[in-house]
């Protein structure tokens, strides 16, 4: 299985470059797999095209402001990304950097709010394990310090509004420095929509990190490894998320984290396990799904993991022409675009 399989051409006009006004004004593609039709909708359909005793499963995962510009001693400029925390210690980060030589340890760094850093050690991956200190709890000066880490695609500098609507309504655990893309759309009102229906909601965490936007670099998918995430499941919501499959209904995944969490989590039984741990799960056609039933979705980046994900869902022809008809219809692709919904 091979990456060109997955390439569609797609004019650059079509990557949004801002969000829309409402969250819920995206479009909606609809597919269905055991027709294979296509549908063209608005996102606010969404409740009316579920089914009552459906379970969404949402990731609260939430986006840091984990871009840090400041300067080394010299003067130069530096940038950091923070990664992932290190475990156990608050104030100490794999980060990557940007700078015009790479960092050295031991070095320090000057960032706003009074952020300090010691650069400690390379730590693999291109990544260095830098140890912050602030003259307030560290995430609270991120908070006031720190820049959205807005995906590549978006050709533009963030702004305040990007810390609010580059985050999902029920984001709620720090940790990631992408978004969950697909639960962009949703808004309280579409939750309440979906209570109506008798649609019912639950959340599980996985900090998605910058391999996300990290290119394939390898034709032959065989080769290709993903970086490893954080997630976690609460004994709650695997027992949602069982009892739903046990009583008939679907579980529907919001975005390809969730998708990949819950189908790296399963047991030989077919149950989705509580707890918490690492997933560097790459679904690729021929994945045999065993917890997610339908699956909301962004449109994502010719020859990517996320679209091979989606492909390995729908079935990499129909979602090639769903694609081509996305295109020609102009929806609006990636992190800040329209969504499909597939069932």
């Amino acid at each position: 299985m091979f990456l060109h399989q997955f390439d569609f051409e797609l004019p650059r006009a079509l990557i949004a470059q801002q969000p829309l006004n409402r969250r819920t004004a995206s479009r909606l593609l609809h597919l269905q797999r055991t027709d294979q039709s296509i549908a063209h909708r608005q996102f606010e359909e969404l409740p009316g095209l579920l089914r009552h005793n459906d379970l969404l499963v949402c990731n609260d995962t939430r986006v840091l402001p984990a871009r840090l510009l400041g300067c080394k001693p010299s003067g130069g400029k530096v940038e950091l990304l923070l990664v992932r925390q290190v475990e156990g210690q608050h104030n100490t980060w794999h980060c990557m950097s940007r700078s015009s030589k790479p960092l050295r340890p031991g070095s320090r760094l000057e960032f706003p709010e009074g952020i300090t850093a010691e650069v400690m050690v390379p730590a693999g991956n291109g990544t260095y394990e830098i140890r912050f200190s602030a003259p307030e709890p560290f995430l609270n000066a991120l908070d006031k310090a720190g820049h959205m880490p807005l995906p590549p695609y978006i050709r533009r500098a963030d702004t305040a509004f990007d810390k609010q609507r580059y985050q999902t309504v029920f984001a709620t655990n720090p940790g990631a420095v992408a978004a969950p893309t697909a639960g962009l759309h949703f808004s309280q009102e579409t939750f309440a929509a979906l209570s109506a229906r008798g649609v019912a909601v639950c959340h599980i965490t996985l900090h998605v990190g910058p391999g996300t936007f990290l290119p394939v670099r390898h034709d032959n998918l065989a080769e290709h490894r993903m970086h490893a995430e954080v997630y976690q499941i609460t004994a709650a919501a695997a027992d949602r998320i069982n009892r739903t499959r046990a009583e008939g209904g679907r579980v529907i995944a919001v975005g390809t984290t969730v998708t990949r969490t819950l189908e790296h989590a399963v047991d030989a039984q077919g149950r989705v396990l509580a707890g918490q741990g690492e997933t560097d799960l790459f679904i690729k056609p021929g994945h045999k799904f065993r917890i997610v039933d339908a699956l909301v979705t962004n449109f994502h980046l010719p020859k990517s993991t996320l679209l091979v994900l989606v492909a390995a869902f729908a079935g990499t022809d129909f979602i090639l022409q769903a694609y081509h008809q996305a295109v020609a219809r102009q929806y609006r692709f990636f992190s800040y675009g329209d969504c499909m919904l597939i069932e």
